[in-house]
């Protein structure tokens, strides 16, 4: 049974120099009992990524494309 689905995620960040894409088009899913590392250099998007399951983005950011299902709610579209 599938966890958690990410499907082509893209995530943007409006800064005052412009827009700053900080993940993108990235997918996984992750079954029942599995566990999954992320890893990549800082600034990498990481934590943006890790912050959007939960819905806890910050104000200026945005999901530009994609979906993420948390234990079967859609929680992002």
């Amino acid at each position: 049974m599938i966890l958690l689905e990410i499907n082509d995620v893209s995530i943007d960040y409006r800064t005052e120099h412009g827009t700053l894409r900080a993940v993108d088009h990235v997918s996984l899913h992750v079954d029942r009992g599995e566990s999954v590392g992320i890893a990549g250099e800082s600034g990498c998007g990481k934590t943006t990524l890790g912050l959007a399951v939960p819905l806890l983005l910050a104000q200026n950011a945005t999901v530009a494309t994609g979906s993420i299902t948390w234990t079967g709610r859609r929680s992002l579209a």
